[in-house]
């Protein structure tokens, strides 16, 4: 979502850098920039405004100007700015002692609402929670049986009244039922609309009163940048929101609406939707999305992602391999599918310090996950135990099988062998020193994908005819 922002952001400070120190005209001009961004980003005209003056005064406080480093004291006071305009947060739900705890979702119709129900549903089930799901959404057609599709996947019951046309009654009698079937958690679907009207702010403002809601969540499209806020602005002056939950996080949209509401609204974002699976529902945490934007990577976040995905006895029995230096392509791919279970690779490579920026708009397509499975699954199980074995005709077989050139065989094997050094150097240190030789790697552009693409008018890569040149290079 940043992606431009971030791009615009790190050529301020690359401004600053290698200056020595600075003069207050420099810190001046440097904050006027950012504040073009921000406005380039979608961000609210009063919001970058005030930010921008908010970092100039902590700065000249500071003294920048008297700094060996002022590029890095700037990163640390837009940081710190940063954070203080998308928090303080508190992003857990605060479950009653008496349940059930009642989880009211209002938003625009298109907005994602009916999906992050099912979402937040997931979300309680990971915290040891029973929720209820509630189809109050009577206005769309087919709203009801959408909710009921994901609430089979989640194995999560679903109240509905198909004979009602009342969403008040329904809500009523579903917290009823949440009581009876045990349930601790009850999240209530309601009907939005294309846009704000009295018949929806009159409709969700019953429903809360009759059921007197625990949190009240409004869902909202990152990608209408302002007009979220706006949105939000609204809901909150009849519903007393306890916080925003926006959607389509992961999408190429400007960001401006994610640095705006809380500022605009007091209200804080609580969630973000990063895909479309069930599974892709974050907290927010303002400090981990300034440090994305900055390029400082987000480890805390990629290191909970990978706890939830990888299991911890398959992770022990890969480093005990690692540390050999006996990893096979077997584990390589086991390790892969993992990987591809925790998102997309670029946005993860964002996640390590020091690698955002160094990829920049490097495209790494997914399909290229699918060709090293093809090519891994052509191989005979001695061959993936032992790459080393594959020579001139194994590759051609391999290739056949897997429907692609012998020089992609070769250029798969070569990297993983190199790959396998890298990773058992790195099983024998600390986290910390994992993290740095990451970072190395990424300054240096060595974690560019997968497979390593061709450009255009290069030659292929032929093992026979380069053995050859670096034969008579060294003669």
């Amino acid at each position: 979502m940043f992606d431009a922002l971030s791009s615009k952001l790190g050529e301020v400070f690359q401004s600053l850098r290698g200056r020595g120190k600075i003069s207050e005209s420099n810190v001046r001009d440097a904050l006027r920039q950012v504040r073009t961004a921000l406005l380039e980003a979608d961000v609210n005209v009063e919001v970058a405004r005030e930010f921008c003056d908010a970092c100039l005064e902590k700065a000249l406080g500071m003294k920048v100007i008297e700094t060996l480093r002022p590029e890095q004291v700037m990163i640390k006071v837009v940081h710190d700015e940063l954070v203080r305009l998308m928090g303080p947060i508190e992003t857990r739900i605060p479950f009653v002692a008496t349940p059930p705890t009642i989880l009211l979702m209002a938003g625009l119709q298109g907005s994602g609402k009916t999906t992050t129900c099912a979402k937040l549903a997931r979300y309680c089930m990971q915290r040891g929670k029973k929720p209820l799901l509630v189809a109050a959404d009577l206005k769309r057609p087919a709203a009801i049986d959408q909710l009921e599709v994901l609430g089979k996947q989640l194995e999560v019951p679903v109240y509905t009244e198909r004979d009602h046309q009342n969403p008040v009654k329904v809500c009523r009698n579903a917290v009823s039922a949440a009581r009876k079937l045990d349930r601790d958690v009850v999240i209530l679907d309601t009907a939005g609309r294309l846009a704000i009207d009295d018949e929806l702010m009159t409709e969700i403002s019953q429903v809360a009163q009759a059921t007197s809601p625990h949190q009240i969540y409004l869902v909202l499209d990152a990608m209408t940048g302002q007009d979220a806020v706006h949105t939000a602005k609204a809901f909150d002056e009849r519903l007393e929101l306890d916080g925003a939950i926006l959607t389509k996080f992961d999408s190429d949209t400007r960001g401006g609406a994610a640095l705006s509401v809380k500022s605009v609204t007091g209200k804080p974002i609580k969630f973000i939707g990063v895909g479309e699976k069930l599974d892709a529902l974050e907290e927010f945490h303002p400090e981990r999305i300034a440090g994305r934007i900055l390029g400082m990577g987000d480890v805390v976040s990629l290191v909970e992602k990978a706890q939830q995905t990888f299991d911890a006895e398959q992770v022990a029995k890969a480093q005990e391999k690692m540390a050999k230096g006996a990893m096979g392509l077997d584990d390589f791919l086991t390790q892969l599918e993992s990987m591809r279970k925790m998102g997309p690779m670029k946005s993860l490579l964002k996640m390590i310090p020091g690698v955002g920026s160094a990829i920049g708009e490097l495209d790494l397509p997914e399909e290229e996950l699918d060709r090293i499975r093809g090519i891994v699954h052509a191989m005979t199980p001695k061959e993936r135990a032992n790459p080393d074995i594959i020579e001139a005709s194994r590759r051609r077989r391999i290739a056949r099988g897997a429907g692609v050139e012998p020089q992609d065989v070769s250029g798969l094997v070569k990297q993983f062998v190199q790959m396998r050094g890298v990773m058992k150097m790195m099983a024998g240190q600390g986290l910390v020193g994992r993290m740095k030789m990451m970072q190395q790697l990424g300054q240096a552009g060595l974690m560019d994908g997968a497979v390593p693409k061709l450009k255009k008018g290069t030659t292929k890569y032929n093992p026979r005819r380069d053995d050859k040149k670096k034969r008579r290079r060294r003669r």
